[in-house]
């Protein structure tokens, strides 16, 4: 009997995870649904979440997200690509694109129904995107419509709406310059070191052939060279009587091939014939023991050396999995109730913000168009000639529209009360703000399980306390808004910093690192991260065996790693305590009312075109 507690969606999941190992012919492959983007990570993968709801956009989503990534599995060999792969530039990105469509369109001839299914996913990231909205070449991406056209040309399937938008805005560019080395492309498919090559020329034709580096099988040839004279002139047996040897095989080529071949066979049979005679307990000789397994991937990329005892209890989890729907209502309606004195204000700078940043977008329009809106400028043409028609404009895309906000607030215990009150709200009114002005808005939070220590302290008691246990504690890292869901399906999440005694202890170095790897895998072109803390890292459990800096040391590496990455930009918030000592672009606040204004002029400095006034609201050292 179904129990009403039951997820409606669960067996569609687990139906949908066994298909995709079947697919992916990996049993061992692990799946998961998450907010988190989709990926494959080892033997773990991704999909997209699917609610209880399961309407139809998410059931096709998660199903051809499941298709696209099973079939790379399948048919991608991480290797044979690395060998290939450009460094970067628009020649990466260009064969990153053509590879994944290589999978897709091998999957759609061996399997065609995958190819529906991944048109839905190929849609909906199309439509996300705004590649329906696009008019200009310009503002397209070379590498996505090259993949698409790939895909298009070994599939003979025609791309979705959005999609096909994009690839006919260059799909004439690629074909004059690439149509001959395209018409090659059905012969590559199945060989992925054969359509790496090819690739690599579509990319050369394209003009981007400075990017591609040395040519990987030059730089083989070369290798194999400097062996065999290596060889020469190490082998101490190459002179005197290999001479005449040598000068036998000249002489009798075929005798001497037939000599070898026997030599070699004795050979093997007197190695077989020695093992056994050796059995099973001698030991091998030196350079011959079996390979080691390689070393685990370090827990952090920005120390190596920054240890975790253990991570099986670490959580990252959505806002609505922590407390039932009517439990998140109650407490965000008790937030509403925490707004309602400071609506005017906050309403004043949430305005103050949103005209900073439309004022600060590059507007202009296209004049002379046959749709649009009509152009009274123009009108005074048709009535001095009545033949002539009516002209329309229409307004071009905003600059914003390729950006993302990230807002990593800290749920540590010290924020109970007003401070995680104001924060929630600030995060609640920039969310609606920005999405106004069609940036994207992710709101994560970070704190721990348990105080002291949780389940892991358990396990480190229970081992005989080893000393340096590294991190001492479970993580939970909470999503309350995901980048791409929109603020009104969210809305109720935020209440969940109410909730009694979800807010415990801050590991934040862990919590920015988790942050910034979401915002690295985020198709947006500006990536911007604003931590609000309201002091340094902090857990008992960790620091009282291990040395007294080592949570604040591990923070410091994280943001030397995010700001000489500079893949995201990194700003922070501190309230009541002096953030400067660890971020070279932070504030500080004595007073939690003043949160609002200064989330608000941080990230309008950010898009201010002028960069003292942007150096000076955010502290750094006048430019110019």
């Amino acid at each position: 009997m179904k129990k009403p507690t039951d997820n409606p969606a669960d067996p569609f999941k687990k139906a949908l995870a066994e298909a995709t190992k079947v697919m992916a012919n990996d049993p061992e492959l692990s799946v998961t649904y998450t907010v988190d983007p989709s990926g494959v990570s080892g033997e773990q993968m991704r999909l997209p979440q699917v609610s209880r709801r399961m309407t139809r956009d998410e059931v096709l989503l998660a199903r051809g997200t499941a298709d696209a990534l099973a079939l790379k599995v399948k048919y991608h060999d991480g290797a044979m690509h690395a060998k290939y792969a450009p460094n970067d530039g628009m020649a990466r990105d260009l064969y990153e694109s053509m590879e994944t469509a290589r999978c897709e369109a091998m999957g759609a001839r061996d399997m065609p129904g995958t190819a529906g299914n991944i048109d839905a996913k190929i849609e909906h990231e199309a439509r996300g995107r705004g590649y329906d909205q696009i008019k200009d070449a310009s503002d397209a991406p070379l590498s996505v419509a090259a993949g698409y056209l790939v895909r298009h040309l070994a599939t003979g399937r025609d791309m979705p709406p959005a999609a096909g938008n994009v690839m006919n805005l260059w799909k004439g560019f690629i074909e004059q310059n690439a149509g001959d080395t395209l018409g090659d492309l059905n012969e590559m498919l199945s060989d992925q070191q054969a359509f790496a090559k090819f690739a690599r020329q579509v990319i050369d034709d394209l003009g981007y052939g400075d990017q591609l580096g040395d040519d990987p099988d030059a730089e083989d040839e070369d290798q194999d060279d400097e062996a065999e004279d290596s060889q020469d002139q190490d082998d101490p047996d190459s002179t005197g009587d290999d001479d005449s040897q040598d000068d036998d095989s000249e002489a009798s080529p075929e005798q001497s091939q037939e000599e070898q071949q026997d030599m070699s066979e004795a050979q093997v049979s007197m190695d077989e014939m020695a093992e056994d005679e050796m059995g099973e307990d001698m030991e091998m000789p030196e350079g011959e023991a079996p390979l080691e397994p390689p070393a685990p991937q370090p827990i952090s990329e920005a120390d190596p050396d920054y240890v975790v005892f253990q991570t099986e209890f670490d959580e990252e989890i959505a806002a609505e999995d922590l407390a039932e729907p009517v439990e998140l209502e109650r407490l965000r309606a008790y937030l509403d109730q925490q707004l309602e004195p400071l609506k005017g204000a906050v309403s004043r700078l949430a305005n103050k913000l949103q005209r900073r940043l439309q004022a600060q977008q590059n507007r202009s329009w296209e004049f002379d168009l046959e749709e649009g809106i009509l152009d009274a400028g123009r009108l005074a043409r048709v009535v001095a000639n009545p033949t002539t028609p009516l002209s329309f404009k229409q307004e071009k895309d905003t600059e914003f529209r390729d950006t993302v906000v990230t807002l990593l607030l800290d749920n540590s215990g010290s924020m109970r009360g007003r401070p995680i009150s104001i924060a929630a709200i600030c995060a609640d009114v920039l969310a609606r703000t920005l999405e106004r002005c069609n940036v994207k808005v992710e709101i994560l939070g970070f704190t721990t399980r348990a105080w002291k220590g949780g389940q892991s302290r358990e396990e480190w008691l229970n081992q005989g306390r080893p000393q340096q246990p590294g991190r001492l504690n479970d993580l939970r890292h909470i999503i309350y808004k995901s980048a791409d869901a929109p603020w009104r399906r969210t809305r109720p999440n935020l209440g969940l910093m109410m909730k009694e005694g979800l807010l415990k202890e801050n590991i934040d170095g862990e919590a920015l690192e988790w942050a910034h790897r979401r915002m690295i895998g985020r198709p947006e072109v500006r990536k911007i991260l604003m931590v609000i803390s309201d002091g340094a890292p902090v857990d008992d459990s960790t620091l009282s065996v291990n040395p007294a800096n080592y949570l604040e040391k591990h923070l410091r590496d994280v943001i030397a790693m995010v700001e000489k990455r500079k893949q995201v930009e990194l700003l922070a918030i501190g309230i009541g305590h002096d953030v400067t000592r660890y971020y070279e672009r932070a504030v500080t606040i004595t007073d939690v009312e003043q949160l609002a204004g200064a989330m608000t002029e941080q990230l309008a400095s950010l898009f201010d075109s002028d960069p003292r006034k942007r150096a000076r609201v955010l502290g750094m050292k006048r430019v110019g």
